[in-house]
């Protein structure tokens, strides 16, 4: 099993410790080995020129767009709430006073206003695959995530990084027993993404006491478990195609590339310090920057206000004491969400890498005083979100997009999660009329509305 042990276990953004690698543990003992993941990947391959990258960064619970990019100063008290917006180096963007940073690199972002979701429940699913759902469980024959269907497509690129990385699960309650969001579906298991905590893939380094000739040891060993496993489902691969892929498992095993990845203590201090606590965002950055194609990660800060109930949140669901969770979390999203944006700049690395930040729906713009006697809070509001966009080759600096003036719903057609989603696929060149077979063999396509936000492309 995978683990990535840190020093400590957190729910905020900063989860991964500086000096975090992975241990191996047993290889391909149950379920998919890492052989069969190589080999199954392999199947449909396509090759193509260097892939850029994606960073999706997800704001579990539904972040507030009155409060964050669509601020009303002049609707009425009970809508525009207590932040005042203000200017950024981009004109026709206001940001709320308590993002600064936002304001000094609004050039470098598009913020996407008027967004329309369509469920109403705490589940990323409909902005991974554009698939609405309400449920705690998946559909029968949900849709594959992007980032699998960029998995099964782009696995061919590199052979010692994994193509999908999810940087924590994205469920709004970290120990949620919900379905996982993020399924490859139809795709199959090889496609689901690479986790960096819990169970996963194993054996992406070796520990102190494993030499190479006990690591040619586990190598026939696995081979026997391969033989044994996939004479079933192996289809057309011949014993020397498996011993191929095995050996390939055992390169990734090897590898320092994905390892080094993870060690952010190779970071000059003066970048660590420039993230602060987010080095979910960090790690994230140092992952495309290996030849990681997607990566997801949740924003999370652990925020108290108080020894009482509803006193403690880790989230964006902010039903009560709304303000005042806003006034911890804002400064610290504006420092998090900066440096990536920043840094990938830095590194000449914005025009490669796609930075998309989102939430499952913007926020109530009339303030909620009910659920929490004395409490002002902010209720879900699929009608109107926001999406933010920096690099990958899209035109930046812009506003899409405008809603009314009590923030409630979108002036014109609005973009909705396919419209998004489209825009991922054109910016890694994946055509989104692009069909796989589902598990009755029929052709599904990857995306229905294949429209791309054409201010963007």
């Amino acid at each position: 099993m995978l683990t990535i042990p840190g020093t400590r276990q957190s729910r905020c953004c900063d989860g991964v410790s500086r000096r975090q690698f992975l241990q191996v543990g047993g290889l391909g003992l149950g379920g998919l080995s890492l052989s069969d993941v190589l080999r199954q990947r392999a199947s449909g391959m396509e090759r193509a020129g260097r892939p850029k990258s994606v960073v999706m960064v997800y704001l579990p619970g539904g972040p507030s767009h009155i409060d964050m990019y669509d601020l009303k100063p002049d609707a009425p008290a009970d809508y525009r709430g207590e932040f005042k917006p203000i200017p950024t180096n981009l004109p026709g963007l206001d940001v709320c006073e308590l993002m600064p940073r936002h304001a000094r690199i609004a050039d470098k972002l598009s913020v996407v206003r008027g967004l329309r979701t369509f469920g109403n429940g705490h589940d990323p699913y409909e902005i991974l695959t554009s698939d609405p759902r309400e449920a705690s469980r998946l559909p029968p024959d949900p849709r594959p995530s992007f980032g699998s269907v960029v998995s099964k497509l782009r696995h061919g690129e590199s052979s010692d990084v994994p193509p999908y990385v999810g940087i924590r699960n994205l469920h709004l309650l970290t120990q949620s027993t919900n379905d996982d969001p993020e399924t490859a579906a139809y795709l199959g298991d090889a496609y689901r993404p690479f986790r960096t905590s819990g169970p996963g893939l194993a054996n992406l380094s070796l520990p102190t006491d494993v030499s190479l000739s006990r690591l040619s040891e586990r190598r026939s060993l696995l081979s026997s478990f391969d033989n044994l496993q996939g004479g079933l489902d192996r289809g057309r691969a011949t014993l020397d195609s498996l011993d191929a892929y095995t050996a390939q498992a055992l390169a990734l095993v090897s590898s320092n590339k994905v390892r080094d990845a993870f060690d952010l203590d190779r970071e000059p201090e003066s970048v660590r310090a420039a993230y602060g606590e987010a080095t979910d965002f960090l790690l994230a950055r140092r992952l495309v920057e290996a030849g990681v194609s997607v990566v997801t990660l949740p924003c999370r800060f652990s925020v108290k206000i108080g020894d009482f109930v509803h006193g403690t949140l880790d989230h964006w669901d902010t039903h009560w004491h709304h303000f005042k969770y806003m006034h911890q979390m804002l400064p610290r999203y504006d420092q998090a969400l900066a440096a990536l944006i920043t840094d990938l700049h830095d590194r000449g690395l914005d025009q490669e890498v796609l930075v998309v930040v989102w939430g499952e729906f913007g926020r109530t713009p009339l303030v909620d005083y009910t659920l929490v006697p004395g409490s002002a809070g902010r209720g879900h509001w699929p009608d109107a979100g926001f999406v933010l966009f920096s690099g990958g080759g899209l035109k930046m600096g812009q506003v899409i997009g405008e809603t009314d003036r009590r923030a409630e719903r979108s002036l014109g057609k609005p973009y909705t999660p396919a419209n998004v989603l489209a825009t991922i696929y054109h910016v890694l060149g994946i055509d989104p009329t692009r069909t796989f077979p589902d598990h009755a063999g029929r052709p599904r396509c990857i995306l229905d509305d294949r429209e791309p936000i054409r201010e963007l492309v």
